[in-house]
């Protein structure tokens, strides 16, 4: 009999071989990817983060710029600040070396005032018993033709009613020495002392009648000796009798003059109208020759009355009223005619002048 070759064992060995040959196979293909170009969530993520950062990036730099242009705008204005800063530094110091100079001169001119001697006017009529300080401020003396109008009626000796009629009933001496009348002789002298030397000059005094001092023309303003004397013409008046106010302003108005002065301490208390035919002074018995006495009321509507029936058109007036009791209308009528005029209203105090 044939004897049979013995191969099993080879035959075994040689398949385990190759199973695990194939088995190795099989596991690296299992363990090797086949679709490496394929997205898979690692590489989504990957490619998210990437995304992330490159936006991250983008709106820094953004932010970069808006920086920038920040800081270049900064820098522009602190340029221009800089810029107004040394504008001003430069100002200041002009505005003080301005001021030091400033000072220099204020200095310079004090010490001038101080050393340079002071310059008194010279009035055309001396008056030793005032001086300089008792000038009245306001009131200027001036104009082309001046008429100035003395009221010299019994009511310009005193103040109060008792002391005036006092005087009224003692002699011509004791009138004349009245305070008031006194300060009005002043007064007119103070007028006279400043009446611009190219100007002419009226000097009028009125009572119950008028009187004209120094001459029923004009006077020629610059010619003292003219001045002098007719301040010792105004010495010589008696104050006395009723205030016609209206025989004066036609006395002034017949000059023609320019402006007007008028001293005097009340309302009127006689007219030269024909009262019994106005409506408005029925009950004035006073101005009717009907009473001796006239009511404050009267007073007012015979002063108007006086300044409508004179024709004073063009004429500025200036009234200075002395004080007297018992005629509280007479600076409310008297301011509004100044006014009216172009002229002053003054009630000096008691020491002016």
């Amino acid at each position: 009999m044939r004897r049979h070759r013995k191969s099993e064992g080879f035959n075994l060995a040689f398949l385990d071989i190759m199973s695990c040959g194939l088995g190795a196979v099989v596991l690296v293909f299992m363990l090797v990817k086949h679709n490496v170009g394929s997205s898979t969530t690692e590489s989504d993520l990957l490619a998210a983060d990437v995304q992330r950062l490159e936006l991250q990036e983008e709106e820094l730099q953004q932010t970069l710029e808006q920086l920038l242009n920040i800081s270049q705008s900064e820098a522009e204005k602190i340029a221009q600040l800089r810029a107004k800063l040394t504008q001003l530094e430069q100002s200041i110091s002009q505005k003080k070396l301005s001021l030091v100079q400033k000072k220099d001169q204020l200095a310079a001119l004090k010490n001038d005032i101080s050393t340079r001697p002071i310059a008194q006017k010279d009035d055309l009529v001396e008056d030793d018993r005032g001086g300089e300080e008792n000038y009245l401020m306001g009131l200027k003396v001036e104009g082309r033709r001046i008429a100035v109008l003395i009221d010299s009626s019994a009511s310009m000796t005193d103040e109060k009613l008792l002391d005036i009629i006092k005087r009224k009933n003692g002699s011509a001496a004791g009138k004349k020495r009245g305070p008031k009348w006194l300060r009005t002789r002043k007064a007119v002298r103070w007028l006279l002392a400043r009446v611009p030397k190219t100007s002419q000059l009226a000097v009028i005094s009125y009572n119950a009648s008028v009187k004209s001092l120094g001459s029923t023309n004009w006077l020629k303003a610059d010619n003292a000796a003219t001045l002098q004397a007719v301040y010792s013409e105004l010495d010589t008046i008696v104050p006395e009798g009723a205030t016609n106010l209206q025989k004066g302003l036609q006395a002034v108005s017949g000059r023609g003059a320019t402006d007007l002065y008028v001293v005097t301490d009340g309302l009127p208390t006689v007219g030269e109208s024909r009262y019994a035919s106005l409506n408005p002074f029925a009950s004035c018995s006073s101005l009717l020759g009907k009473s001796s006495t006239i009511s404050g009321e009267c007073r007012v509507k015979l002063f108007r009355q006086t300044i409508k029936d004179t024709n004073l058109s063009g004429v500025k007036v200036n009234v200075i009223l002395l004080p007297i009791e018992g005629d509280p209308d007479a600076a409310n009528e008297y301011w509004g005619w100044a006014a009216l005029s172009g002229g002053l209203l003054i009630s000096p105090a008691v020491n002016w002048p």
